[in-house]
């Protein structure tokens, strides 16, 4: 896919339908950019004549008051960085040098403002009965409030709070997530916050990245010997800040047949975007790998004579995410989940391997790994031999006295005649082996008008489960 793809909601910047003219009028305003080339250069002309107005209208005031004005305007940037630094640690300076420089022209502007209001030179101006400034100092508090100004902008476009007019008030454009090469993806860092819930612990800096990246990863089958297509990868933004916190891992299965990239239709891009835009910026880092081996291919979430998939998401995967992520290494930390095939090899890695996978959701998944039929199914995994399936089909471990520390969630379609019962058997064999499970079902048949709102809806438990968010 293209490195330059990006997934934008359009949520109120698409405008579709025709509009009366005011309301064109106002997007257009919002839209206008804080940080762009224009806004610079204008805020840097303004603030440049504003500080040789100011010159001017000081230049009469005693020496005495702009020596003060000089002093003042040093401890007060002193004692401003001081703040910042004292609120914003362990985070580290986050102001360029001209935003520094910025700040302080503007505080000893205010000061030599105050020196010429001080000295009453000019033509009086009058601001109340019985009070007058002289007009160098009007003038003077002018160019000193222009400065401010210039000095406002400079720094927001440092931090990038307020990219757009219209996000002054609250109107932000949607967060996106941009496809990179996964070299593009920002190292190992040596700082990272590390606690749970990551989001007590976890403060964004100033200048905050807004949008995650999404990437395409190929994971070796080191251990399973399984030959898997690319993985996709999403990045929160967190994850791509300094200090890095350090976050969770959802492991995401896709359907038979398709493609790790089947996720993006799912709704992936946008949930987890619209999710870490209402909890600055994390959420948890997504792997798709790829638990097909192409498209038509059905080796099923076992370690079986179709191939060694259950090792491969067990092993291989977090064997590649410790070496080439920054990532929360804890089990705990971890989950899978997945829509119909995906949903069967959730739960299977949860009863299988708890150790690595203690958190699921299965979306419309089946009650046991299968190609259809019952008898094909174990002949083609384990040549005919009942009980060697029945040892790794979850629902028959379950059934037979397995207890496995993992939690769960059983999604289905009110709709879906076929995966629905199976999902409940499921959901009744897990219940009964003493496992936290839920069950529910949402409007719709097998398909991703239950699959996406599903998704979208755990995302939030699957956070606090692996130490996220907190409860």
């Amino acid at each position: 896919m293209p490195s330059d793809v990006r997934f934008d909601s359009p949520a109120g910047w698409t405008d579709t339908d025709p509009v009366p003219d005011t309301h064109a009028l106002l997007s257009s305003l919002s839209r206008l950019s804080l940080v762009g080339p224009v806004a610079t250069a204008t805020v840097a002309l303004v603030g440049a004549v504003a500080l040789v107005v100011l010159l001017v209208a000081a230049r009469r005031s005693s020496r005495r008051a702009l020596g003060i004005a000089g002093a003042a305007a040093v401890a007060g940037t002193l004692g401003a960085a001081g703040v910042v630094w004292a609120v914003g640690r362990p985070l580290p300076l986050q102001l360029s040098e001209v935003g520094i420089a910025a700040v302080a022209v503007a505080v000893a502007g205010t000061c030599a403002a105050g020196a010429a209001v001080a000295s009453r030179r000019g033509r009086p101006v009058p601001l109340s009965p019985g009070r007058v400034i002289g007009a160098d100092g009007a003038v003077a508090v002018v160019a000193a409030a222009a400065l401010s100004v210039t000095a406002v902008v400079v720094v927001n476009r440092d931090t990038g709070r307020y990219p757009t007019l219209g996000s002054v008030v609250g109107h932000r454009p949607p967060a996106a997530v941009q496809f990179v090469d996964f070299d593009a993806v920002p190292g190992p860092q040596h700082r990272v916050l590390s606690g749970t819930p990551v989001a007590r612990v976890w403060r964004p800096p100033l200048r905050a990245t807004r949008d995650g990246l999404l990437t395409h990863v190929t994971i070796p089958g080191a251990r399973s010997g399984f030959a898997a297509r690319p993985a996709l990868v999403y990045l929160p933004p967190a994850y791509l800040d300094s200090p890095r916190p350090l976050l969770p891992v959802l492991v995401l299965v896709a359907g038979n047949p398709g493609k790790p990239d089947d996720w993006l239709g799912i709704g992936l891009a946008d949930i987890v975007s619209r999710f870490a835009a209402a909890h600055q910026g994390l959420a948890p880092v997504v792997i798709v790998p790829d638990a097909l081996g192409a498209d038509d291919a059905v080796p099923l979430c076992l370690d079986s004579r179709l191939g060694n998939v259950q090792t491969y998401l067990a092993a291989d995967v977090p064997a590649w995410a410790a070496e080439n992520l920054q990532v929360d290494a804890d089990p705990r930390a971890w989950a899978i989940g997945g829509y119909s095939y995906g949903g069967t090899c959730a739960v299977q890695l949860a009863v299988n391997r708890p150790d690595v996978y203690p958190t699921f959701l299965d979306i419309s998944g089946q009650d046991e790994p299968s190609l259809g039929d019952h008898t094909e199914t174990v002949a083609a995994t384990y040549g005919g031999d009942e009980r060697a399936f029945a040892a790794v089909s979850a629902r028959d471990e379950l059934t037979g006295g397995a207890r496995p520390a993992a939690v769960g969630v059983f999604v289905a379609g009110e709709d879906d005649d076929e995966y629905r019962p199976q999902q409940q058997r499921m959901y009744a064999a897990a219940a009964a082996a003493g496992m936290d499970v839920r069950y529910y079902e949402l409007p719709g048949p097998h398909s991703g008008r239950v699959w996406t709102p599903a998704f979208a809806r755990e995302l939030d438990w699957i956070a606090v489960r692996t130490g996220l968010l907190a409860p």
